[in-house]
């Protein structure tokens, strides 16, 4: 999972003369983060260092709207870095929202209400495909694996991914990370994703546990 912002922002940064700060190498003030959530305030960093403007945030302070695209614990080094203050530190004042899909979160950041956006790369990829003029940039890494859990409606004591074939699988939304990732562990498994299992990708990702609870589908791909 990456953070991401649209490309004339991060051109703008870029463009900024900062007496001091990032561009002078004064960077964070050393604490051992976490190496994920160390990302996470490095590349925010940036947008404060070379800014001179507060917005609403504490004193000093410049606020960033960050809207992820779900509320997870495999997210929590960026939890952590916000409720012990280290962006705060930095003069960030970060306002947090949950975008409930990345449709969602990626329109808050096209259309300026959300400075930064979280969630996997993909969708960046497809807004660039889709000739998005100020399209979306990824700038920093916060996970380097995929946090998706297999869940079946029967117990199994010794699971196989053969178990798999034949079966309906809630995979989320077709083009989505987590339904990606499926199909990725699939091929590896030696399983045709596309004749072998029935992937319903008619739910999105942020609705699926909903649908499992509901009776549908003899697996689903869930977080935690």
């Amino acid at each position: 999972m990456s953070f991401f912002m649209k490309r004339l922002s991060v051109k703008e940064i870029s463009e900024e003369k900062c007496s001091e700060g990032w561009n002078s190498g004064k960077g964070l003030s050393g604490k051992k983060f976490l190496k994920a959530g160390l990302a996470a305030v490095t590349a925010l960093a940036v947008l404060t260092g070379c800014s001179g403007t507060t917005a609403g945030g504490e004193r000093g302070n410049t606020k960033v709207v960050l809207n992820e695209v779900a509320h997870s614990i495999f997210y929590a080094p960026m939890y952590v870095a916000i409720e012990n203050g280290y962006f705060a530190e930095e003069g960030i004042d970060i306002e947090l929202v949950t975008g409930f899909g990345a449709d969602k979160t990626m329109t808050a950041v096209l259309t300026g209400e959300a400075d930064i956006g979280f969630m996997g790369s993909e969708s960046t990829i497809y807004t660039y495909a889709g000739g998005t003029e100020d399209y979306v940039v990824n700038f920093a890494q916060l996970t380097q694996r995929a946090g998706n859990f297999l869940v079946s409606r029967e117990p199994i004591d010794q699971f196989d991914w053969s178990m798999i074939v034949g079966k309906d699988v809630l995979g989320g939304r077709a083009g989505g990370m987590p339904e990606m990732v499926f199909e990725y562990i699939l091929n590896k498994n030696g399983i045709d994703p596309m004749t072998e299992v029935s992937i319903d990708q008619s739910i999105d990702f942020g609705s699926t546990a909903a649908a499992f609870s509901g009776g549908q589908g003899d697996f689903t791909v869930e977080f935690e």
